[in-house]
């Protein structure tokens, strides 16, 4: 029996059997919401093994070369100590809101921990797009300045609105991807927090 059919029948009960039903839908629901979140946990730490993972297909020599002549040498390292911190923390974020949500007690506290888990999440992608929209631009101008003096005047204009397009197109890529990876679970957490505004309405 899913949890519509499950109240359905509760609307109907005795009285007397009403408080342990209660707490039956508050656990059915809560048991979902802690393996929902536990999944995006799960999926944070492989997206992050995933991506530091394609460091070892890259000739990191040759990269720090690059941007060194590029002049972005220090940008890509500071840039990368500062995405490797944030993304931890997120990490650490994940893991707290799966343990705060699996040892909830109370209605209350499990609509409480749901909306934070959904913050954490769009958070976590808003910085990611916006990280990525940094090391765009940056890349995007150094790699104009560059080619601006081996191009006529007239490309330039060409060059950067091929640069801003591709860019954009890149953001919302990821944008999707991430819609797809998390978007689903949100949905879900979503869901069981419709149905416990519910539940708590009826206490």
């Amino acid at each position: 029996m899913d949890l519509s059919q499950y109240k359905q029948a509760w609307k109907n009960q005795p009285e007397e059997t009403y408080k342990v039903s209660a707490a039956e839908i508050y656990k059915m629901t809560q048991k979902r919401s802690t393996s929902f979140v536990k999944w995006i946990f799960i999926i944070g730490i492989l997206e992050f093994v995933i991506l530091n993972s394609l460091y070892l297909f890259v000739d990191m020599d040759e990269a720090n070369k690059q941007y060194e002549e590029a002049g972005i040498k220090g940008f890509v390292f500071y840039m990368e100590l500062f995405a490797y911190a944030v993304a931890i923390y997120f990490l650490i974020r994940f893991y707290l809101n799966y343990k705060n949500i699996s040892s909830g007690e109370s209605t209350k506290k499990l609509m409480s921990d749901i909306l934070k888990t959904r913050k954490t999440v769009k958070h976590y992608v808003l910085f990611n797009l916006f990280l990525m929209f940094i090391v765009i631009c940056v890349v995007g101008t150094t790699v104009m300045k560059q080619q601006s003096t081996k191009i006529p005047e007239d490309k330039v204009v060409i060059l950067m609105i091929v640069t801003v397009v591709i860019g954009l197109i890149v953001l919302t890529l990821v944008w999707l991807f991430y819609q797809l990876l998390y978007g689903i679970l949100l949905r879900k957490l979503n869901r069981n927090y419709k149905e416990l505004t519910k539940l708590d309405k009826l206490n």
